[in-house]
């Protein structure tokens, strides 16, 4: 029985700690949960994910590059490895076994000797535009041939040069990274390897050079993005009105 007058304390209550919040809280007090907390999410996403994708789902000060250096050595030699590709990470299958999983069934595309030359001009030169590339072959490049590397999904155009005729350019894309397995377009075979693979002329001149792509998310001081013209005024918006149509 309560006495009239005495002040009756409540018990209090102690409200169970959310473990996801110690983690944002300390960002190092638990390096096992975050590299879980990566291992989940590359497993989980349907195409590789960037350093900064992976960050945004992460306490503050958390080491990224080093969570995934240690995935990478957890990874290894196991059936499925961790790996870079075009500077985003995914879990792929180990090369040694990736023949278990080929298909017989899957057809195979053969590319011209044109769509061959013209796609390594692309990859060694990029961004570059069709009348360049001719300009290194010394003949004319058909539409067909580019369309043909467009569809493979090994081609894209990147953008417009800054020049009378506003001529597309074109790069390679992630797909081609990932087929060649490739981390950086730089990782792209030198002269020396090339020779070695007789891919070169072994007589090829002293001074002769291959040049340094650049990567895709580059753009050159004389290139506008594509994505940008859709704010560059187009001819439509000097045109009158159509007849009856509301005025905008």
């Amino acid at each position: 029985m309560v006495e009239p007058g005495k002040i009756v304390e409540e018990p209090e209550t102690v409200e169970e700690e959310d473990p996801s919040q110690v983690v944002a809280l300390h960002p190092r007090a638990d390096r096992g949960y975050q590299r879980r907390v990566v291992e989940a999410l590359l497993f989980a996403a349907s195409e590789p994910l960037s350093e900064a994708q992976l960050a945004e789902c992460l306490a503050d000060g958390a080491e990224v590059p080093l969570l995934l250096e240690e995935l990478k050595a957890q990874y290894k030699g196991r059936g499925v490895e961790l790996q870079k590709i075009a500077e985003k990470w995914t879990f792929r299958t180990a090369e040694d076994l990736s023949f278990l999983l080929r298909r017989e069934a899957v057809e195979q595309k053969r590319l011209s000797r044109a769509a061959l030359e013209t796609l390594a001009i692309i990859a060694y030169h990029q961004p570059v535009t069709r009348a360049e590339i001719e300009e290194v072959r010394g003949v004319s490049v058909s539409k067909g041939t580019l369309d043909a590397l467009m569809e493979m999904g090994w081609v894209r155009m990147r953008g417009r040069r800054r020049v009378p005729g506003r001529p597309v350019t074109y790069g390679t894309t992630q797909d081609f990274m990932s087929h060649f397995g490739l981390s950086d377009i730089k990782d792209l075979p030198g002269v020396r390897e090339l020779k070695g693979a007789g891919l070169l002329d072994a007589n090829v001149p002293a001074d002769f050079e291959i040049p340094v792509p650049m990567s895709g998310d580059e753009v050159p001081d004389d290139e506008d993005d594509l994505d940008d013209e859709a704010d560059e005024p187009t001819l439509d918006m000097y045109l009158p009105p159509e007849i009856g149509s509301e005025p905008h």
